[in-house]
């Protein structure tokens, strides 16, 4: 019996080779590859006057490193991601050079300055500040003459693990509590002795309000749209966004938040907090398809509870539909109203909206553009690509950036549940974008609506926070197809599905040349270029792309 599984087991595997033999592999994925990105070297000096440094190598995408010392002696080859060299260094200044290789050889080169100084630092120089963006985060920097690293003590933990950078770096850290806190930065060079830096009492401070506004909406026709708060439609009139429940007694409370001019409801400590509309005033929603709402929050309310509330035939009914919300962001809600009928709900006759805070009165929402939605049912449109298998694109292509537009949708979710998307992928290179060439020159005169669902996921940001994401216009037959485009920015929100519009009849764009023509006036466009976050930007980001509809 063994001898036959032994005679079978060499059958099988002299199949698979043969099988293998007659088919070609596919590896199109190594060569499109993009180059290693954030590539650093992290130089740690002994502190015993020996000169002995390590060296730490870091990147994204990489393979193999190679560490040029700077001194003139050998290089080390094949350095593996995760390890360090340690290398011996007479005192003096250095350059070290690491040179990341990734899977297709294609290379990356970053260069560190090295000071080997057996003098202790001196002039040690320590800036600590809160994030202007990101809420109870710390930013330090440190420079100091002598020194090489520099560690930071941020108070928060016991044992207190101190965070490294290369003098002059900044090392950033995300406190749990706001609060007063020691803060202690160590300057090491090559002496034993170090500078030592106390900031006792810092105020590490928490954002507790909104920096920007929420999404714009996107333009709607007024059949399409019943808006009970939000500046981009007209609202129902006589509505009263503040009327006394009983919230008081819970210890609520409520204002008009201004935002450099645009207002937002606030809640404060919301427990339950109500919309009436004028007494003897119902909306028909049946028609519509969704409720919209733009939620902000700190990390304190965790999920919002969505109520509308009925008064058909002089019978008050509600139903709940409860919303996660993501902490710090602006979270763009749409709730089925199906979501509601299939409560048994009759939506004929909306007179109240309510909304519940998770936990109970103990945090503050903001809420903005609260309106009930449906597709325009005049609309024409054309696809451009649904990554579904229906559209007019089969030619997308990355400048700069890898795509891939047969993605498996990772998060199928809120206005988004398709099963494929277009996954952009911005390793760090400058003018990063993805584009298609249109067939012909486009008609703006008649169809001047963009429309596309973006996801851009936290988790894949390096860098500063993406914000923007923009639509240019290009004459793709043009030498230098940049200097005659046009283009609309919009802003965008992290870790959920949002829809974009970009309209080029109303929306305010830019010209990138001396063409003065509005873009509803040219004839010379027909290339269709995205970009996440600004030119000139060298931040890594994936953000995943859908539905894309060029609409009148």
């Amino acid at each position: 019996m063994k001898i036959l599984n032994f005679i079978l087991s060499i059958v099988l595997g002299l199949s698979l080779i043969i099988a293998c033999s007659e088919r070609e592999l596919d590896t199109s994925f190594i060569d499109n590859a993009t180059a290693p990105s954030e590539v650093s070297v992290l130089a740690t000096v002994s502190q015993d006057n020996s000169g002995v440094v390590t060296l730490t190598p870091s990147g994204t995408g990489v393979s193999t490193f190679d560490i040029v010392p700077g001194d003139g002696s050998e290089t080390y080859t094949n350095v593996q991601p995760g390890s360090n060299i340690k290398h011996i260094y007479a005192e003096g200044e250095y350059e070290i050079t690491v040179i990341a290789r990734g899977i297709n050889s294609k290379t990356t080169e970053s260069k560190q300055n090295l000071v080997v100084a057996f003098d202790p630092p001196e002039n040690l120089e320590v800036a600590i500040e809160n994030d202007g963006t990101l809420s109870k985060t710390v930013n330090v920097t440190a420079t100091a003459d002598n020194a090489q690293s520099f560690d930071v003590y941020f108070g928060e933990n016991d044992p207190d693990e101190p965070l490294s950078a290369n003098i002059g770096e900044t090392i950033s850290y995300t406190y749990q509590d706001a609060g007063l806190y020691t803060i202690t930065v160590v300057a090491k060079g090559a002496a034993i002795e170090t500078a030592e830096y106390i900031e006792e009492d810092f105020e590490v401070t928490a954002i507790l309000q909104p920096l920007t506004s929420a999404p714009t909406p996107p333009a709607r026709a007024e059949e399409d749209v019943i808006s009970i708060f939000s500046s981009a439609y007209d609202n129902v009139p006589g509505t009263n966004y503040f009327p006394d429940w009983g919230q008081g007694g819970q210890g609520s409370s409520w204002a008009m938040f201004d935002l450099n001019g645009d207002e937002i409801l606030q809640y404060t400590n919301i427990s339950y907090q109500g919309i009436a509309l004028e007494d003897g005033t119902t909306v028909d929603i049946s028609a519509m398809e969704y409720l919209h709402l733009d939620v902000w929050t700190t990390d304190v309310v965790t999920q919002l509870e969505t109520s509308i509330i009925n008064n058909a035939a002089g019978t008050v009914t509600e139903a709940p539909v409860t919303s996660d919300l993501n902490p710090n962001n602006w979270t763009s809600i749409n709730i089925p109203v199906s979501a509601y009928t299939d409560q048994g709900l009759t939506v004929t006759e909306i007179f109240q909206l309510k909304f519940v805070g998770t936990p109970w009165a103990a945090g503050t929402v903001f809420i903005d553009n609260i309106y009930f939605w449906k597709e325009g049912s005049g609309t024409e449109s054309i696809i451009f690509d649904d990554f579904e298998g229906s559209g007019n694109i089969t030619t997308w292509a990355g400048d700069n950036c890898g795509m891939d537009n047969n993605y498996t949708n990772p998060f199928q979710e809120g206005i988004n549940t398709s099963n494929t998307v277009l996954e952009y992928n911005d390793t760090g290179e400058l003018y990063a974008n993805i584009r298609f060439d249109w067939g012909s020159n486009l008609d703006l005169s008649q169809y001047n609506i963009f429309r596309l669902k973006i996801y851009v996921p936290s988790s894949s940001i390096s860098g500063s926070q993406p914000n923007q994401i923009s639509l240019k216009l290009q004459d793709g037959t043009a030498a230098e197809p940049w200097t005659t485009q046009t283009e609309i920015i919009k802003p965008i929100v992290l870790d959920q599905w949002q829809e974009v519009t970009f309209d080029f009849a109303n929306d305010s764009y830019i010209n990138w040349s001396t063409i003065t023509t509005a873009p509803v006036d040219r004839t010379d466009l027909n290339r269709i270029v995205l970009q996440i976050n600004s030119e000139n930007n060298t931040d890594t980001v994936i953000a995943y792309i859908d539905d894309f509809n060029y609409h009148n």
